[in-house]
């Protein structure tokens, strides 16, 4: 073990651990500032503001030598016997200047920057530039420019740390971004006819830590301390994408990616970022419906559920369980679908348990940093497949579903949805004519749920608590931050009351029984696993925050950027 000195206190890290000394400090509770510094791209050490004192001690003598010249924290790797002095006046001194070189020209437009309340620059200020400012306050231009289409540049609040160019050369691959100018005239902008328009655009404006890159489509829109954050999972892709949805008074303003090595790193694309209309969709199925001669009539939730009931079991009596098809979408979270699979063989156990369709698109895109946009777009078909196949004596995919349904083996369904995007057509829809009860439970209209005898309306990922499998088998939890639409009921909380379970629906109980039930699961005995636990390979990868310590940087309102970007508030796998 390497033993570390930060401001008169011994630390110890692994023989092979390789952290530098903002790191090392942090292990040590000591946070020290920085700008132009990111775990996830090259060091550059340009903003200066890291500068730290550094030494080392003699193990046998004791003594200390000091270099007599600052160095930067985010360069310098904590070898053993590395002495650190963050506090000194020498420090200090060097943090004053940095903050007041940067706000010379730096734009006092806090009150209509989009970063206000997330603002490092705002942040470092307060902790650690002068009182007050010593020159004149200069008028400012804002010289906005758009980037691409969901990036706009404030030129003149530019800090130049180079994190946006180092993202586009280093994770997206694309390097389209790149430094003009140079000196005092130096600035942020694009190569001529290469616009910002990659799939992972939208990462530059969270790890931008001043307001130089906001984000087009949240700009102006809402007020960071208004804001109320939880914790989700991207459900575009079989990725799964660790996520932060932002939301206030149950609307959707914007998502971004939490820190997760098991899945996405730092990073998410701009299709589980931007294209969330759905969510708010005025066309989103409300209430339960049931088909009549004329159309579709509401229905109150208790008589709708008998009728759902009493249309399926009726087929299972009258035919045989395996003439009863029960669809399990890979949009569902675990705990869902184990309750689906539950009510299901509780009407016959040799009901037929069906994978949901699971949306292909193309192929996987992979990126130069690593990062993977996965052509499969569901979320949990890997987690579906386990509760299928540990709890159903009979088992299909979707194709099989289609050609059973064709040769008159499936005389009635309950098809689950809660897919984002358009995912069945009418010819498909008409295969399911032949039946003589279809149920369907869905967020919004398809050409499926206008066949159907009843429908029900579901919700999405963002207001319902679960957790997701992802292709690699990891599983990761997500919370609820919206209320349902309308009348909408929690899909859990529907199979549960179908089971006749009292209560409200509790998903972290559920998935302990689910752990019980199929041992694809068992690790989830104690309910939600450790952080980073792979429940194929049994593996943990501990998350950056608990192996490198959480590097946090105060702020009043609202949580910065560099604490977002280093953790892992509750436990994802």
């Amino acid at each position: 073990m390497a033993t570390i000195t930060v401001d008169g206190k011994d630390i110890e890290i692994g023989d092979n651990e390789r952290l530098n000394v903002i790191q090392a400090a942090d292990r040590a509770g000591v946070s020290i500032p920085f700008y132009c510094w990111h775990p996830g791209l090259s060091v550059v050490a340009s903003c200066r503001m890291c500068l730290v004192e550094t030494g080392t001690k003699n193990k046998e003598t004791g003594e200390i030598s000091m270099m007599p010249k600052l160095v930067p924290a985010c360069q310098t790797p904590a070898k053993d016997g590395t002495v650190v002095v963050t506090d000194s006046p020498k420090v200090k001194a060097n943090q004053n200047f940095v903050q007041e070189g940067i706000l010379l020209d730096h734009p006092v437009d806090c009150p209509i920057c989009d970063q206000a309340g997330e603002c490092w620059l705002q942040d470092y200020y307060f902790d650690y530039g002068h009182k007050e400012r010593r020159a004149d306050i200069h008028p400012f231009t804002s010289k906005r420019r758009d980037l691409g289409t969901h990036v706009s540049l404030f030129a003149d609040r530019c800090v130049m740390c180079s994190r946006c160019v180092r993202f586009t050369r280093e994770v997206s691959g694309e390097g389209e971004l790149m430094v003009i100018d140079r000196g005092s005239h130096a600035e942020i902008d694009v190569f001529p006819g290469f616009p910002l328009e990659n799939k992972l655009s939208g990462n530059v404006n969270d790890i931008c830590p001043v307001g130089a890159l906001c984000s087009t489509d949240f700009l102006y829109q809402q007020r960071v301390w208004f804001l109320e954050a939880q914790d989700s999972i991207c459900t575009r892709c079989s990725t799964g994408c660790a996520t932060q949805m932002h939301v206030n008074q149950d609307h959707l303003y914007r998502i971004q990616p939490r820190y997760n090595p098991n899945a996405n790193d730092w990073w998410m694309c701009d299709i589980g970022r931007y294209e969330n209309q759905f969510v708010n969709a005025p066309e989103r199925l409300d209430g339960p419906r049931l088909k009549n001669s004329t159309g579709f009539e509401a229905m109150e939730w208790s008589e709708a559920m008998r009728e759902a009931h009493g249309r399926v079991a009726d087929v299972a009596l009258q035919h045989g369980g395996r003439h009863l098809a029960f669809v399990l979408s890979p949009f569902l979270t675990c705990e869902e679908a184990y309750l689906a699979a539950r009510y299901a063989t509780g009407i016959l156990p040799d009901v037929t348990l069906v994978v949901g369709k699971v949306p292909v698109v193309g192929q996987d895109e992979k990126f130069k940093g690593g990062f993977t946009i996965r052509a499969e777009k569901c979320p949990n078909r890997r987690g579906v497949e386990e509760i299928a196949r540990g709890l159903g004596k009979n088992v299909l995919d979707w194709n099989g579903l289609l050609a059973a349904i064709g040769a008159g083996e499936i005389r009635g369904a309950w098809v689950t949805g809660g897919y984002p995007e358009a995912w069945i057509d009418d010819a498909e829809a008409a295969t399911f004519e032949r039946l003589e009860s279809l149920v369907v439970q869905d967020i919004l209209p398809s050409p499926l749920a206008r066949r159907a005898q009843v429908v029900l309306p579901g919700v999405t990922a963002f207001e319902k608590d679960g957790c997701y499998v992802n292709q690699g088998g990891v599983i990761q939890t997500t919370s609820w931050g919206l209320r349902p639409r309308g009348g909408a009921h929690v899909d859990g909380q529907i199979f549960a009351d179908l089971l006749k379970r009292t209560g409200l629906y509790q998903s972290a109980e559920v998935l302990r029984e689910l752990a019980g039930a199929v041992p694809f699961f068992a690790r989830c005995a104690e309910g939600v696993p450790p952080a980073g636990l792979n429940l194929v390979t049994g593996q943990e990868k501990r998350p950056f925050s608990t192996e490198l310590g959480t590097v946090s940087h105060p702020t009043p309102t609202f949580r910065s950027e560099a604490s977002r970007m280093l953790e892992v508030e509750s436990p994802t796998l």
